[in-house]
């Protein structure tokens, strides 16, 4: 390729000069290619790789030198021979003549510079190459990255690192790759060449670990291998990227949510460190962002934009804060340097006046930001000031704009969500809102007229006090309400309150019953989502009453069961609610849908917010801070209890064996974790552990199970059983209480199964959680995150090993493979989707993996991956000929004609073929070439070949999948629609072969299958098996015989159909091809020279009784295109006349698309047959007839009863993985691959 001309100091240092000229050089690298250079060459090829030379990527290259300079220029470097000579013979072709005309050399450097850099920005118009993206030595590292491993363009490399890889005792210094979907290492040393493959997918352990021998070491772990690197720059830099691939493959293994690339980055700095990329940019903006939104709960959609020192002055204390001003696109926030001195967050919404103020000694570069509730902030030491005004200034502009659309039009809804949203078939737009105010109240009625609705949460509704108990809780109630009160006074109300470590302790002493809602709203984040997304919960309810599913079939079962004991969820005002809420939220996520334990959370939701309120705090629960607790699998509780495992392990050591061995952990972090102790306490209890939770996060319910883990120490250590276990901590958890609460008590249905023995002494609820935070809170979230990450690698991979073995388990009994061959096969199957994933596929990811589908229907492959595996896997399978083959397997094992298979389909296909017998093959044979019928608006075809031609392009893949995924995506979200069509569809008539699946759906589900019941072979289906036999057998070691036999099974039907009286001159020329084709070969093989085809030409006057001849190509590729030529048969002399030769002639061709583009010398030669001779409708083949044939030939007979190594092709398969189109990857994924 060309490169921006560079200068080079030594030219012939490690370089071999192989042409030269009066201005430019072609060399090649020393070790490179035959010969290898000797010792010297061997030494320069290491170093190459040690020291990431683009030598070793390059081995070629082309210099630029004046006659009289002594300096020389880099102008070309290529990776083959081929390459860099075209490169050569450009230069001397165009350059050469023109240069000799300058007379001054400074004129032909500035020409040959300017030539060459005009040549590379031709090129990147051309190929619409983005400039800037990434800087020079990055790109010459991906494109190394690329020829190394074989990876296609798609494959994006992020960033590399020297390290070592220990292979045993051995370390091998190379390079460490890491590609959004695989971790690769290459070591080149003294001529022995060392690779890696892994995909992030396989990984199930991911560590940053330190010993006595390797201080600083990543070990990677798969299923069956683990590897270690070492001697990294910067260890913690690789780890963290690591981290972030492999959690992007988990999440896509989770719900298809895989990497798209950020197109809104600004470009690359020129001051920016040379080889970062820009995917490398972007996921560090993404983990940023994610701390960011984390650490101020805010919309999960939400980018940071930049973040500076500075300081804040808070006028609670008359201080000036050290600590980091954040700016998003709707968000200014800031943190103190000790995080619980002060935290603040201003959305711009709010914001009316950002102006400079006057500078001084005591206050540099201050900063006022003013807000609608009237409240002031300064931010002083502000580095680059005037930039950030501007960049604030051009966010608020954005932001103006938005409350403007909201306010005047009806525009569609642009959040992250609502694209999700909109992706499972909805279409959502904001209704104009006419009051924006946080006081007013929205008063629904769009259920059933008859229902009352809930227009305030519910629990003002149905408070009741009992008279005894009145006075004194009452009274510490209302203190309570004082002191947040005064709270607000000083500290500021609602979004843009100063959060200090005041704040907290008002938590912890418990939130006013009455301001429970607003108080959740605030600290959750909720309260910003639900102010940008005006009126959309209004619209999410009006579309989703009415609508029926697994989830709302769900939600109806569980309504009932929701705190039945309170009072609120005794009529159906608060079931309505309920119901109201959890179907909103059930539509808006399809993902999620319903499950349980949602149900509780949110009829306490309900209690203290109103419904509004309480759908956006469910979203802010679901969604943010329990992520993906309340899945199909719930898979974030199972990661949480994980990280509770190992906190247990840290913080209760004498405790964590004895409860690893009673198995308890598992079972209480679930119930624990789900409902936030809302199931396991008492109600009044429990609301104070959701206050600190909407508060600090997943750390407090961490905080408090450990608390009650170590308050129980002795009794625990006693028990004998887990049973014995879990009574003790239910009688710990039924007694505690809170003394404070003003509501009387509520029958708890956990104490009412648990108190047959004697009451546990009373725990003082808030006793409990200061305790926690006294012991437990030097937990921070970040580890907390850090350990989940561990965890969700493990749980994943667990719950994917659990789904192979389920679908094996499923089906091993319904064939003849071994488990451990399913599981391998399993695992192709798996590899073939994920690929697809990667690189692009004809079909989306979303629709071929559903984790809440089935087991055996959660990964399904599309065609075009069917191929690759029919390729990799199938006996029947043979280069560039098993296409055709493969689209006739596909369509006949998708049973219900959705464009895509699952593995019980893919195993039942492949079972016949490697383990079925004679007749059962055959039978496969036979019904992959029943085609429907041709429908009556058709115009008959003229011709054999185009009857075929027609089956093919009318019932294509494409087309029978865009029908059925346009129906998958209006059925996306569950929901049942009742449509009606009533539209032809020209050329393809629905019932055609999806009836024939059917039947032999049905059939197959039969013990006794009649033979008698398969369809006839028509005309062109005979000939069409016939050529898939020729093709079967074009490598196989029996290939004459195989063709003698195919021949003479042909004849034998034309004979049995010419005693009938039934025969035209296509079929009967079919045998005489197959003959010729033969003797042709034998000739080849004698050194007798064949006729070319191309100048063969077809004379009306041929003579009379000329012999069948089938013409070939003499080149390699002939299989793929060949010609049935009739002229007549010593048989038919009477019947056939000369003059009939050219309207007999018909050329029978499979599919000719494949890699050496013209093959088909005889496309000019489709001279078609008249319908009288081309298909007779009365010609037929029944499965008995064709099977005798084929009985009656030995060579056929051995070729179908050939046993099948499976295990052979199974590692065949795993060695060599369809990559891209064109290339094939040979993936050692677990293995390194040494050559030398």
């Amino acid at each position: 390729m060309w490169v921006s001309p560079e200068d080079v100091l030594l030219a012939g240092a490690l370089w071999i000069t192989e042409r030269a000229n009066p201005y430019f050089i072609l060399q090649k690298r020393k070790g490179h290619g035959d010969g290898g250079g000797g010792l010297a060459g061997l030494l320069v090829g290491t170093l190459d790789v040690v020291l990431d030379s683009s030598a070793r990527m390059a081995p070629y290259r082309i210099l630029y030198q004046t006659p009289d300079s002594l300096g020389y220029w880099i102008i070309a470097h290529g990776t083959s021979r081929k390459e860099i000579t075209e490169h050569w013979e450009w230069l001397e072709h165009n350059l050469l003549q023109t240069l000799s005309i300058f007379e001054n050399e400074n004129d032909i450097t500035t020409f040959v510079k300017g030539k060459v850099q005009g040549i590379i920005a031709e090129y990147n118009k051309n190929h619409d190459v983005k400039e800037d993206d990434d800087t020079d030595k990055f790109k010459e590292a991906s494109a190394k990255f690329r020829k190394l491993f074989g990876m296609p363009d798609e494959e994006k490399l992020v960033n590399y690192y020297s390290c070592s890889y220990w292979k045993g005792k051995v370390p091998r210094q190379g390079w460490l790759y890491l590609s959004i979907n695989h971790l690769c290492f290459y070591s080149y040393l003294l001529g022995k060449e060392a690779k890696l493959v892994v995909r992030w997918a396989d990984i199930t352990q991911l560590e940053k670990s330190a010993t006595l021998l390797l201080p600083d070491v990543i070990k990677v772990s798969t299923r069956c291998s683990e590897h270690l690197f070492s001697v990294f720059l910067n260890i913690n830099e690789t780890f963290k990227l690591a981290e972030q691939l492999a959690n992007i493959a988990m999440r896509q293994l989770l719900d298809n949510k895989g990497f798209e690339e950020d197109r809104s980055l600004p470009k690359l700095k020129k001051k920016s460190p040379k080889k970062v990329s820009a995917l490398k940019r972007d996921l560090d903006a993404r983990a940023k962002s994610e701390r960011y939104r984390a650490l101020f709960r805010l919309p999960k959609d939400e980018k940071l934009d930049g973040h500076t020192d500075c300081t804040l002055w808070t006028p609670f204390n008359k201080m000036h804060i050290l600590g980091q001003m954040f700016v998003s696109t709707n968000y200014i926030c800031f943190m103190s340097k000790e995080e619980s001195l002060c935290s603040l967050i201003i959305p711009l919404r709010e914001v009316t006046i950002v102006e400079k103020a006057d500078s001084s000694n005591v206050l540099p570069s201050p900063l006022s930001i003013s807000t609608k509730n009237r409240m002031t902030f300064l931010f002083a030491n502000l580095k680059d000031r005037d930039f950030l005004v501007q960049r604030i200034s051009d966010f608020l502009q954005q932001t103006t704009s938005k409350i403007y659309l909201e306010k005047e039009l009806t525009s569609s809804l642009n959040s992250s969500d609502d694209e999700v949203y909109s992706q499972h078939g909805s279409n959502l737009s904001s209704s104009p809102q006419t009051s924006l105010g946080s006081d007013s109240e929205r008063t629904f009625n769009l259920n059933d007229s008859s229902v009352p609705t809930a227009s305030q949460a519910l629990m003002t509704m149905y408070r009741r006090r009992s008279p005894e108990e009145f006075n004194p809780k009452l009274a510490k109630e209302f203190l309570k309400e004082q002191a947040w009160k005064n709270h607000f006074t000083e500290y500021g109300q609602g979004v843009c309150m100063y959060r200090t470590e005041k704040t907290k302790e008002l938590v912890l002493k418990g939130i006013p019953e009455n301001m429970r809602g607003e108080l959740w709203l605030l600290f959750s984040g909720a309260i910003n989502e639900m102010a940008t997304h005006p009126g959309y919960y209004e619209d999410l309810v009006e579309k989703s009453m009415g609508k029926y599913n697994l989830a709302t079939e769900e939600i109806e079962r569980d309504l009932h069961r929701s705190l039945p004991e309170h009072p609120a969820f005794q009529n159906e005002m608060g079931i309505a609610a309920l119901r109201r809420v959890l179907t909103a939220y059930a539509f808006r996520n399809p993902n999620i849908g319903y499950c349980q334990a949602m149900n509780i959370v949110t009829s306490v939701l309900l209690l203290y917010a109103k419904e509004e309120e309480a759908f956006w705090l469910l979203v802010a629960l679901c969604e943010r801070m329990l992520p993906d607790y309340y899945n199909t699998r719930v898979v974030g509780a199972l990661v949480d209890q994980g990280v509770f495992e190992e906190l247990a392990r840290e913080y209760v050591p004498q405790l964590y064996d004895c409860m690893q061995d009673l198995g308890v952990i598992s079972t209480i972090s679930l119930s624990w974790f789900l409902t936030l102790f809302l199931s396991v306490m008492p109600f009044e209890s429990a609301v104070v552990v959701v206050d600190c939770f909407f508060f600090d996060g997943i750390k407090v319910i961490f905080q408090l199970a450990l608390s009650v883990l170590h308050s129980n120490i002795n009794q625990l250590l006693d028990c004998k059983d887990d049973g014995e276990a879990m009574t003790v901590l239910g009688r710990y958890l039924d007694s505690v209480t809170n003394k404070d609460s003003t509501l009387p008590p509520i029958p708890h249905l956990h104490s009412l199964l648990t108190d047959n023995g004697e009451p546990h002494p009373e725990v003082d609820i808030f006793k409990l959680v200061r305790s926690s935070y006294e012991k437990f809170g030097s937990i921070r979230a970040d580890v907390i995150e850090q350990m989940r990450f561990k965890q969700r690698l493990r749980v994943i991979q667990t719950i994917e090993d659990t789904t192979k073995r389920n679908v094996v388990r499923t089906i091993v009994t319904e064939t003849a493979f071994s488990i451990d061959e399913l599981e391998e096969l399993y695992v192709l199957f798996k590899a073939e989707h994920l690929t697809s994933c990667y690189w692009g596929g004809s079909s989306n990811p979303t629709e071929r993996h559903d984790p809440s589908l089935p087991y055996l229907e959660q990964y399904r492959i599309d065609m075009e991956q069917f191929k690759g595996l029919f390729n990799l896997l199938f006996p029947w399978a043979n280069g560039a000929h098993s296409d055709p083959l493969a689209v006739r397997f596909f369509r006949l094992l998708d049973h219900n004609a959705d464009g895509l298979i699952n593995f019980r389909e893919f195993i039942t296909g492949l079972g016949v073929l490697c383990h079925g017998d004679l007749t059962e093959k055959l039978k496969l044979l036979y019904k992959l070439h029943v085609l429907p019928d041709v429908p009556n608006e058709q115009d008959e075809p003229d011709s054999a070949f185009e009857a075929t031609q027609y089956f093919f392009e009318d019932i294509t893949p494409e087309t029978s999948m865009s029908h059925d995924s346009r129906c998958r995506n209006e059925k996306d979200d569950g929901f049942v629609r009742v449509t009606f069509k009533n539209e032809k569809v020209k050329k393809l008539n629905p019932p055609d072969y999806r009836h024939y699946l059917k039947l032999w759906n049905q059939e197959s589900q039969s013990k006794l299958e009649n033979p008698k019941d398969l369809p006839k072979l028509n005309q062109s289906q005979f000939i069409e098996l016939c050529k898939t036999l020729y093709s079967m057998f074009s490598e196989d070691v029996a290939e004459q015989e195989l063709y003698h036999a195919t021949a003479t099974v042909t004849r034998q039907q034309t004979r049995k159909q010419h005693s009938s009286g039934v025969i035209t001159g296509s079929t009967v020329l079919l045998s005489c091809n197959l003959e010729n084709k033969l003797c042709d070969e034998e000739k080849a093989e004698d050194g007798v020279e064949v006729p070319p085809m191309q100048d063969i030409k077809l004379e009306d006057s041929s003579p009379k009784g000329t012999s069948c001849a089938m013409l070939i190509s003499d080149d390699d590729t002939s299989m793929s295109s060949y010609s049935v030529l009739s002229a007549g048969s010593h048989e038919m002399d009477d019947k056939l006349q000369c003059e009939d030769i050219a309207d007999d002639t018909v050329l029978v061709r499979s599919d000719s698309r494949g890699s050496h583009g013209d093959r088909g010398h005889m496309g000019s030669l489709q001279t078609g047959l008249p319908h009288s001779t081309s298909i007779d409708k009365d010609w037929a083949i029944t499965f008995e007839q064709f099977l005798a044939s084929v009985l009656t030939e030995q060579a056929l007979v051995q070729y179908f009863e050939k046993p099948v190594e499976v295990g052979a092709r199974i590692t065949n398969a795993k060695n060599v993985q369809k990559v891209g189109r064109a290339n094939s990857l040979s993936t050692s994924d677990y293995e390194i691959s040494l050559s030398g």
